[in-house]
């Protein structure tokens, strides 16, 4: 794996980030408008940034990995686009600026996450046309498009999201509280960690190891996000605080209190350090970054 810093994958997958936008027609820009609106709006970039990554680790490069990297940002984005939106989460600010919503509107918002979506499998599918006389590149292609499905699907991020919102005013146990945060946040961590490893051609050791080290550092991720609605600032965090609480929300200090939230936490995070400990070597990027998240926002 190369000497590469988390900023230095952010850097260049901000670089390539539009390039695999669709052309879209003129007479259709505010649709373009809406979707590059919430694409630019910042963020940590953790998704791509561990795609690029895990590729890399395994043996593949940043240049291959790309396409799937702008693909599960474009999901992402999508899935706080429609997250946001008066009829799920109903949030006014996303990264410190309006959500898509608020500027363009909630037909636009739910087109423009509609349109991120099919951009994302646009973009894989496009890189694939490419390898049909490489098989062995063709077959890690489609493997790691299937990892990025799988994350934001109804296995993934969709079934999270109703979950999620069944539970709401609610007594919600552990299990499911763990389901919730396990498809609604994880999924699409646990895919882009394994869609770079498959990209990068990893053997079934390594494709395991990262497995569970994206398992565990994708629930720490979502318990530190439910910490910080309680404890953090809003102009820090770029997000109203106290959401959840108003929306009764299924989170971790709710359902076992502020102290085992954060005990769970550091156990996770542990456990994904942990998980890698036989490539400490080469995964110093994946330990710094379970390590940084487990204190973001402090």
């Amino acid at each position: 794996m190369k000497d590469y810093t988390f900023d230095d994958y952010r850097k260049y997958f901000e670089e390539h980030m539009l390039d695999f936008l669709p052309e879209i027609d003129h007479k259709s820009i505010t649709l373009y408008d809406s979707m590059k609106y919430s694409l630019s709006a910042g963020g940590k970039r953790i998704r791509p940034v561990l795609l690029l990554a895990a590729c890399e680790f395994c043996g593949g490069t940043m240049e291959e990995a790309i396409p799937y990297a702008c693909a599960l940002e474009y999901i992402h984005t999508y899935s706080l686009i429609h997250d946001d939106l008066p009829c799920m989460d109903n949030d006014d600010l996303r990264r410190g600026i309006p959500t898509n919503h608020k500027v363009y509107g909630d037909a636009v918002a739910t087109l423009a996450g509609d349109g991120l979506q099919s951009a994302a499998f646009e973009a894989m599918h496009k890189d694939m046309l490419m390898y049909f006389d490489d098989p062995a590149a063709l077959n890690r292609r489609v493997r790691a498009c299937y990892e990025i499905s799988k994350g934001s699907g109804c296995r993934g991020i969709v079934a999270g999201q109703i979950a999620d919102m069944e539970a709401e005013d609610k007594n919600c146990s552990r299990e499911l509280l763990d389901y919730i945060h396990i498809t609604k946040t994880a999924a699409l961590i646990i895919a882009a960690v394994r869609a770079g490893a498959q990209l990068g051609g990893a053997d079934s050791e390594t494709l395991e190891a990262l497995t569970i080290y994206a398992e565990n550092l994708g629930l720490a991720f979502q318990i530190r996000d439910d910490i910080l609605d309680v404890t953090g600032e809003e102009s820090t965090l770029g997000k109203k605080t106290g959401a959840d609480a108003q929306n009764s929300k299924a989170t971790y200090p709710a359902v076992v209190g502020l102290d085992e939230s954060n005990a769970r936490l550091t156990e996770l995070t542990q456990t994904a350090i942990d998980a890698l400990r036989d490539y400490y070597d080469n995964a110093e990027l994946f330990v710094e970054l379970a390590k940084v998240l487990e204190i973001r926002g402090n």
